[in-house]
């Protein structure tokens, strides 16, 4: 009976050691808004984003992969380059919590079982659901007009590496495109004939989220199989 429970231990340890079917892990960086108010800088992350990450290793190429991530979108026109912007003076934060399940395609062959560590560029996208919150214009100010929730497509850039046998990090950089314009307090729902609204009616808001990604790997061997 001892011997069968050391055999049993030795299995359960080496199927763990040699494990990379499932990866779960956290997900820290830092955030940015693009609209009509704050910075016209695309990558100028400047309030945190913290978070999840899990993902399905379905083959060395690809996984599906879940996120749930929040941030406080700190904008101000006072960061922008434009005259315009910094003269005019608005400002708000908005609260953002999102989950997004989408595919991960790698460019090379991502197999931690290899002899060497391997690393690989990635790509992502799927679809977003998110909550924030929105605003109306009332006089100079920009104010909080209750929270809803929208979709929108993520589309990010990483490199992972493994660095244990176990762990693997990544650095990623993310853009969702929403579908919504009105992030920013640029065009309220409640407002038809457009009274309230400002900036560029025909592009929706963008945020960017630009972190760094550290999974552990567990789960049997995966086979790897053609799909």
């Amino acid at each position: 009976m001892k011997y069968l429970t050391v055999v049993i231990f030795a299995v359960l340890l080496s199927s763990i050691s040699h494990a990379q079917t499932y990866e779960l892990g956290l997900y820290a960086g830092g955030a940015n808004f693009i609209g009509d108010v704050g910075s016209t800088s695309y990558i100028a992350p400047n309030a945190p984003v913290v978070g999840l990450i899990a993902k399905w290793n379905r083959s060395s190429r690809h996984s599906f992969r879940f996120t749930a991530l929040f941030a406080e979108l700190d904008v101000d026109d006072r960061e922008s380059a434009e005259s315009r912007r910094q003269s005019r003076g608005y400002n708000f934060k908005n609260s953002v919590k999102e989950v997004s399940l989408g595919l991960e395609y790698t460019f090379w062959d991502f197999d931690m079982f290899n002899q060497r560590n391997p690393s690989t560029p990635y790509l992502y996208t799927g679809f977003t659901y998110f909550n924030h919150d929105e605003f109306v214009l009332d006089g100079d100010m920009l104010v909080d007009a209750g929270a809803y929730w929208d979709i929108a497509i993520p589309m990010i850039i990483g490199y992972k590496a493994v660095i244990s046998q176990n762990l693997i990090f990544a650095f990623e950089i993310g853009a969702r495109y929403t579908f919504t314009d009105n992030l920013d307090g640029s065009a309220p729902q409640n407002d038809p004939d457009g009274v309230l609204s400002f900036g560029n009616i025909n592009n929706d808001d963008w945020y960017m989220f630009t972190g760094i990604t550290l999974t552990y790997s567990f789960g049997r061997k995966p086979c790897f199989c053609a799909f």
